[in-house]
């Protein structure tokens, strides 16, 4: 346990940060989820507006500092691209 007034208020701080970050992942999860529901139900028009919201989010999490721009990047371009495959 730490003895340092520092160390305790990081300590804090991590832990608060860590549940905010637990929290930007899930809601990421739960949109791509919606993506890929939606694709396999083969329901164009739900998987359109789930991509739009998913996106959103994606870049949410960006913005926050919770994913890379490069892995948002990936991960938006890997759904648009499952998206454009149905016909």
């Amino acid at each position: 346990m730490a003895n340092i007034k520092s160390a305790k208020k990081r300590i804090l701080v991590n832990r608060t940060k860590a549940a905010r970050n637990k929290s930007i992942k899930s809601g990421v999860k739960t949109a791509v989820k919606k993506v890929r529901v939606a694709i396999e139900a083969n329901d164009k028009a739900a998987a359109s507006a789930a991509l739009l919201a998913a996106t959103s989010t994606i870049d949410k999490a960006v913005t926050k500092g919770v994913f890379h721009k490069n892995t948002a990047s990936r991960k938006i371009s890997r759904l648009a691209q499952a998206v454009n495959k149905m016909a």
